[in-house]
């Protein structure tokens, strides 16, 4: 079991955690995005969410020697929910190419693309954060 803080509110408005870079951060990282998701009373995009987060988290996990990494989920715009997982690495994730072999791995980005309505990368000096977006219908 990871040892963490409860999730935070951060920024305007977003919740944020750090988590060791371990695989097992996964569930944290989903009970994160649940915790969000529910406060903003966007629960019909919880099994998106949680998808992507897994997905985002494991990357950082695999492609990265960072020994922890940090969860965000925030609200870029009425109509955006952004999960992004920032680690230490500077490498830019690649998407596999067709025909690559995808029974053992390497689905991931496709899985992210296909789920998000956009995904990008932010590099930072430090490192860089890996995000993909959801759309949410605005409040009527």
């Amino acid at each position: 079991m990871i040892a963490s803080a409860e999730p935070r509110p951060t920024g305007h408005p977003g919740y944020s955690e750090t988590l060791p870079g371990l695989e097992e951060s996964a569930e944290a990282a989903r009970r994160l995005v649940r915790t969000a998701l529910a406060a903003w009373h966007l629960e019909e995009l919880t099994d998106s969410g949680t998808l992507l987060v897994t997905e985002l988290v494991a990357n950082a996990v695999t492609h990265t020697n960072s020994r922890q990494i940090r969860v965000i989920v925030s609200r870029p715009s009425a109509r955006f929910v952004r999960i992004g997982v920032v680690d230490k690495a500077r490498v830019l994730p690649e998407m596999t190419k067709p025909g690559a072999d995808l029974l053992t791995s390497g689905r991931g980005l496709l899985l992210i693309d296909a789920l998000s309505e956009r995904w990008g990368t932010d590099i930072y000096r430090w490192g860089k954060q890996v995000w993909a977006e959801l759309f949410c219908e605005p409040a009527v």
